[in-house]
């Protein structure tokens, strides 16, 4: 009974903090994009609600090297959720109480900030509660990241005007000026920024539209790697890993049907590879496939958050 106390106290707390918030001077929120703090007792995250959260976290992030969580999570208590943690950008609130309960509030503490509260009148209500919304879990968060992520990159972006390739094609994408034109034919661009322990990079181009457009994106970008990304030698060139099958699922970009896939690319005849993210746009107004595409080279290093970047500046294209 006690730790339901604090919990509904938790969340009362937070439900008046709402009603005040136009007065209220909001500090800024704290936290790494694609980070999350749990709030929920000890007993339930070492037991069955804990497993079953973990399983929608822990699911990887497709298209990786190496397996790497959706979120980095930092698990506190109820009766420890104080001041500071309380500044998080991304919170989720998980535990019982006398309904079953689904809400999401932004900017309670801090701001930017979303807060996701999932309540259950037993473990069994509450178990349904986390399964019904785990997709929930997953988008909000990641969603409020990205706009973040936008925000922060836009600060300080190539002039389109500039980029021959973009005006070609006759659409805006928010290119950082940290990175830097590798290639601005006028019919492909590539911009690359480097990092620490390697480089992401991110590729435009254009091709005619075709009837089975899926089953075509491995064949397509394999053509482009060997026309415009070659190796170090001669005879080295990028490829879609053929050990790997890419993720290819349908989704939306630039107001317009499009293609996402995910998979890993190797350098032909060399030991170069790495994560790829492709978006294949269809526009039949101008009888064409818009291709933007992102990758990362970066051996021994978590590539999690440079993907999330080369998916951030891809969808802020504007046709």
């Amino acid at each position: 009974m006690k730790n339901f106390l604090l919990f509904a106290l938790c969340i009362s707390t937070l439900i008046s903090c709402d009603f005040g918030k136009s007065k209220m001077a909001y500090k800024e929120s704290t936290g790494r994009i694609n980070s999350l703090v749990i709030v929920i007792n000890n007993n339930d995250w070492k037991g069955i609600p804990g497993d079953k959260l973990r399983d929608i976290i822990a699911a990887p992030v497709l298209g990786l090297p190496q397996e790497e969580n959706q979120f980095s999570v930092t698990q506190v208590p109820v009766k420890t959720f104080k001041t500071i943690l309380r500044a998080s950008r991304n919170i989720l609130l998980v535990g019982l109480d006398s309904v079953n309960s689904y809400t999401v509030n932004k900017d309670l503490y801090a701001s930017p900030q979303i807060v996701m509260t999932i309540l259950g009148k037993n473990e069994a209500s509450l178990l349904k509660m986390i399964e019904n919304h785990k997709e929930d879990i997953i988008d909000v968060f990641k969603k409020a990241d990205l706009k973040l992520y936008q925000q922060k990159l836009s600060k300080r972006l190539w002039v389109n005007d500039s980029i021959e390739t973009l005006k070609n094609l006759g659409v805006q994408l928010n290119i950082p000026k940290k990175y830097r034109k590798v290639d601005d034919t006028g019919e492909f661009l590539w911009f690359r920024e480097k990092v620490e322990k390697g480089s992401i990079n991110i590729i435009g181009y254009e091709l005619p539209l075709v009837e089975d457009i899926e089953s075509n994106i491995v064949m397509a970008r394999d053509t482009i790697g060997k026309k415009y990304i070659p190796g170090s030698l001669e005879g080295m060139y990028m490829i879609t890993e053929a050990a790997y099958s890419p993720h290819i699922m349908k989704t939306e970009l630039g107001g317009k049907s499009a293609y996402e896939t995910r998979g890993k690319w190797e350098m032909k005849n060399d030991v170069m590879a790495g994560p790829f993210l492709n978006y294949t746009v269809i526009d039949k107004e101008n009888n064409r496939l818009l291709v933007f595409e992102g990758f990362t080279f970066a051996p021994n290093a978590n590539k999690r958050d440079y993907m999330f970047e080369i998916e951030a500046i891809i969808k802020t294209l504007k046709i």
